[in-house]
């Protein structure tokens, strides 16, 4: 340029430099990014604080696991089916993956073999954390950031953060470990399992230390990390960590996190489709109509992952056995698929991903041709088919007591609480009363907060006739779960036993406002006006009780007793009989059949039914008394006598 003034002659001046173009480090742009990437955390734990408010932990988890945890996987079925360059690359695997996992899922709970849920649960840990290790690198390739060593570390970072999460959460590995030892696993030693937890510990912030140190070193380069990367890595690690050891309720965490990785993928997926169907004209069909930019076609998107997702939501609601189990299959094998699929349909590094995403560079597609599928099967055979077999060959093989599976959990984590209430629980049920008292007491030292173990702890005390220990339990118990019907119908027998009626009526009460069709309570509110005489009532009472709740024995005796004393005798005979179908030994349904018998006048009937009763139960005086009547009607052991 010629730079000409009044008192010089003309002269070249050399142009400013150009200014060096700023990176754009965002996918989307910095607050869509906040949002749907980085931030969501911050947004979640709100909504979930307030969903608590309103809805069981066990409500939110099956809903999120229904339409979060199943539907998000329909896009990615979408891509692999409707995307017609990319089922040619890997035709075989989209064939042949279906079939084979749909088969083993289905036997696998057709048999309910546990060995297939530990290695969904691996698998599931694994795709997240390689869901936060795949926006790494999205990240990094906007700065164009591509050092070997950079990677490797992002993966590490990720790696051992998602494991030391898992590994470390007390909740987590009682879990786990139940799993694994259903599954057939030898015992692991407590101190075996405190050295890897500590030498896993260690590693994790030594990796810590080191990424942060190669991060600060290299920020002065060039071609620098990007730093939401770090922001990225900083709030998923810590939101990880938070939903397996910060939350109450692993159930809430579960729920939790799940949403946090479905609005990630769901959003990028959706962005990756629609440049896809954009940039490239062969895709088409299917994949064409719904990802174009339409806000009404967001909304069929989200429609159809909440529809896909809604298989798994009744399927949670199911109450036929056979059913329940082929459905279970179908849902895990979809779970395995998505797991699997995304292995390889997503690759940055590959060119046309990268392209689809707004990024530049990126090697060649990877080709199924020669031995490329050989090395996929050993992959995929270590990562799968070899751990499933031995874990199903230990399972069929074990001869492990539940009992015993609790007790070697309880002796890894010693110092939690849920392992020494599930230990508890299991002696409960084998009737090893005073063990269960102590390890439901172990657990309220370290949660004694904890409804469950409170109202557990009464049961048993219960059990063994300590009725004002069962009383104080009950008490505190309640005002950590008020809304738990089945504790005050409880609580309810434990006041009878003590003589305080009036307590007792007022907890069936309370049981019956806050389910009114909780059959245990219905049936004790109506067994209290049968014996008040109030018939009628007690009749409807008794009848909705059975309603509800039809292996109810005890609610059919008294609703056949109610009936007797309406002389109703043929609906009476009904109830009794349904009784022996249900307790085939049930004396005392054998003697109010046999008073159906008396009253009609079938009197031979009727001592047969009251001999029974006597052979059962031997010092029954009611079923003495009604056979003494019987005979005494009958005119064969009048002409005896």
């Amino acid at each position: 340029m010629q730079h000409v003034t009044a008192f010089s002659r003309p002269q070249t001046v050399p142009a400013p430099p150009a200014a060096a173009a700023r990176p754009n480090l965002w996918i989307l742009n910095s607050w869509r990014d906040l949002i749907l990437y980085v931030g969501t955390p911050l947004l979640l734990l709100p909504i979930f604080a307030l969903a608590q408010s309103r809805w069981s932990a066990q409500d939110i988890y099956l809903f999120v696991a229904a339409f979060g945890a199943m539907g998000h996987h329909l896009p990615g079925m979408i891509r692999a089916y409707g995307d017609r360059a990319l089922f040619n690359r890997f035709r075989w695997r989209f064939i042949i993956a279906p079939v084979f996992l749909l088969v083993t899922c289905t036997v696998f709970y057709w048999w309910d073999l546990k060995s297939i849920i530990l290695i969904v649960f691996f698998w599931g840990v694994w795709h997240g954390m390689m869901q936060t290790y795949g926006f790494c690198r999205i990240y990094d390739a906007k700065t164009g950031a591509f050092a070997t060593f950079n990677k490797r570390l992002d993966f590490a970072l990720c790696l051992i953060w998602f494991a030391a999460a898992v590994f470390l959460s007390p909740q987590r590995m009682t879990d786990t470990l139940g799993v694994f030892y259903s599954s057939g696993g030898p015992f692991i030693p407590a101190a075996v399992l405190r050295a890897f937890q500590q030498a896993l510990f260690v590693v994790a912030i030594g990796v810590a230390i080191l990424f942060l140190g190669n991060f600060i070193r290299v920020s002065r380069a060039a071609k620098r990390p990007n730093p939401v990367k770090l922001a990225l890595l900083t709030t998923s690690i810590a939101f990880w960590w938070y939903c397996n050891n910060g939350v109450s309720n692993l159930l809430v965490g579960i729920a939790l996190f799940e949403v946090f990785h479905d609005v990630q993928y769901l959003s990028l997926v959706w962005i990756y489709n629609r440049n896809r169907v954009e940039k490239d004209n062969s895709i088409g069909g299917f994949m064409r109509f719904i990802f174009r930019r339409s806000g009404s076609l967001v909304g069929l998107y989200l429609g159809l992952i909440f529809a896909y997702g809604s298989l798994a939501y009744f399927n949670s609601h199911l109450q036929i056995e056979t059913i329940k189990r082929i459905l279970t299959g179908v849902v895990t094998a979809s779970a395995l698929l998505h797991f699997y699929y995304d292995g390889f349909i997503w690759k940055v590094r590959e060119s046309s991903t990268r392209q689809s995403l707004g990024l530049s560079g990126g090697t060649a597609d990877i080709s199924n041709a020669g031995f490329g599928w050989l090395l996929h099967g050993a992959k995929w055979v270590g990562a799968f088919v070899l751990p499933l077999g031995v874990l199903l060959i230990l399972e069929l093989h074990s001869a492990i007591s539940p009992v015993q599976r609790a007790a070697w959990i309880a002796q890894d984590l010693p110092n939690g609480a849920r392992p020494h209430f599930d230990y508890g629980t299991a002696l409960q049920k084998q009737g090893q009363l005073d063990g269960a008292a102590r390890e439901f007491r172990t657990a309220l030292e370290y949660g004694p907060k904890d409804a469950a173990a409170h109202y557990h702890l009464a049961l048993v005390l219960q059990d063994q006739a300590k009725f004002d220990a069962a009383a104080e339990e009950y008490g505190a118990a309640l005002p950590l779960d008020p809304k738990n019907a089945a504790l005050r119908y409880d609580y309810a027998y434990t006041l009878r036993r003590l003589g305080r009626g009036d307590e007792a009526a007022a907890q069936i009460s309370e049981a019956l406002r806050i389910n009114p069709d909780f059959g245990p309570a219905l049936y004790q509110r109506g067994a209290t006006l049968l014996g008040e005489g109030k018939t009628n009532e007690a009749i409807e009472l008794l009848r909705r009780a059975v309603d509800k709740e039809p292996k109810l024995v005890n609610a059919r005796l008294s609703l056949g007793s109610a009936l007797l004393a309406s002389d109703d005798l043929n609906r009476a005979a009904v109830q009794f009989e349904e009784v022996l179908r249900e307790v085939p030994d049930a004396a005392e349904a054998m003697n109010g059949l046999g008073l159906v018998y008396l009253r009609k006048g079938e009197t031979s009937q009727a001592i047969v039914q009251f001999d029974e009763a006597l052979r059962l139960k031997p010092d029954f005086a009611d079923a003495a008394e009604n056979l003494r009547l019987a005979k005494a009607s009958d005119s064969r052991f009048r002409s005896r006598r």
